[in-house]
């Protein structure tokens, strides 16, 4: 972000990741806060708000840059982050059950 934001004063690159880190910062916080507050597990249900935001922002951040050549390796990250935090969610999705210690009724996986 410094370096083709600030250095390089692409103003495309900060408007997409300055937003972007604001709001991992804030889920952060949201995490934290909830987490000493509440002192049990929904601390863990508060990337569920933030991240479809997040992915809408890296994938609005990919149309934003556009096919400048100079920006490539920022396209590289953000298509890397996509792809990272969609598999963090999958895998948080999947952790549920187990999470809240869900029953699984074994008489009808079976029919």
């Amino acid at each position: 972000m410094l370096l083709w934001g600030v250095w390089w004063k692409h103003s495309a690159v900060l408007a997409v990741l300055g937003w972007y880190f604001i709001i991992l910062g804030l889920q952060i916080l949201f995490e934290v806060v909830t987490l000493r507050k509440l002192q049990n597990v929904i601390w863990v249900l508060v990337p569920y708000i933030y991240l479809p935001y997040r992915f809408w922002k890296l994938y609005e951040g990919l149309t934003l840059l556009g096919s400048e050549p100079e920006l490539l390796w920022v396209r590289y990250l953000l298509m890397f982050e996509l792809v990272l935090w969609i598999v963090n969610y999958a895998i948080d999705v999947s952790q549920l059950p187990r999470l809240f210690r869900w029953e699984v009724d074994s008489t009808s996986l079976t029919s």
